[in-house]
């Protein structure tokens, strides 16, 4: 009897001291599709947002950082899958990662086909010339007859296909990656960029810059986390993870760190 008595002892204070270690992380046990990881897909070519450090080999940027806050919230480890802007949502759709943190706009499309957490950043349109450019045109409504760049599959892609379909004329340049429209601008390839206001922020950014600002949009659009449709459990347990990255000044530190002001206080969430 004082045998079992002791194992029993034995067996109840084990629980309790994996209860107290299990205290640091939440419980994340069947949210992912690897145990101990949340696995991400992320189109790395989109600085400030997500890109490639100087070694060529490591990701950084906003999302990065935040993913990992995230992930750490959640006592999981980050894992980064490399997508294609092209194919990212086909990847949540056959289980390639547990979700998209790749600057992704919220629309009524995406909505439909997929889970979305609550935004965590405002973004606008932004129309880039190079300094000193003879370009005479302030706002994408004057870009007639010129050559325009941005990133194929986007938001901007979108915008100025409705500008076309309204009747205005100019030579679109759509390449895979944002990147891509500012090596072309600067090289003189192209007259002007549409891109995110994020993103355009980090461009000009450098006192050597060869970029300006010339027109910014209304932040009429915002960035979300998605996810595979129905996927409620890791939906509902990034938007907690979230709320206390706001809360905590998390989110402000790290728009703080990456585009040297404030863009996440104002988001609608």
């Amino acid at each position: 009897m004082k045998l079992k008595g002791m194992a029993i002892g034995a067996l109840i204070f084990m629980i309790l001291c994996g209860a107290l270690f299990a205290g640091g992380t939440r419980e994340s046990s069947g949210l992912t599709l690897e145990k101990g990881v949340l696995t991400i897909g992320m189109e790395i070519g989109y600085p400030p947002m997500e890109y490639l450090d100087v070694d060529g080999k490591t990701p950084i940027g906003f999302d990065v950082s935040m993913a990992k806050a995230l992930a750490g919230k959640l006592g999981l480890e980050c894992k980064f899958v490399d997508t294609a802007w092209d194919g990212i949502f086909a990847g949540i759709d056959t289980n390639k990662y547990d979700c998209i943190i790749s600057s992704v706009t919220v629309t009524d499309e995406r909505l439909a086909a997929h889970n979305f957490t609550k935004p965590y950043i405002g973004n606008s349109q932004a129309m880039v010339l190079l300094k000193g450019s003879s370009i005479k045109a302030r706002t994408p409504e004057e870009l007639e007859g010129l050559g325009v760049a941005y990133q194929a599959e986007t938001t901007s892609d979108i915008y100025m296909a409705r500008l076309a379909d309204a009747g205005l004329k100019f030579t679109p340049y759509e390449y895979d990656k944002v990147m891509n429209c500012f090596d072309e601008l600067r090289l003189g390839r192209v007259d002007a960029i549409i891109c995110d206001s994020l993103v355009a922020v980090d461009y000009i950014a450098p006192a050597d810059t060869p970029f300006e600002i010339v027109w910014l949009g209304p932040a009429d659009e915002v960035f979300a986390i998605c996810l595979k449709k129905g996927n409620t459990a890791l939906t509902d347990a990034l938007n907690k993870a979230m709320d206390e990255l706001f809360a905590e000044g998390a989110m402000l530190k790290i728009s703080q760190e990456t585009f040297k002001m404030d863009l996440v206080s104002n988001v609608k969430r």
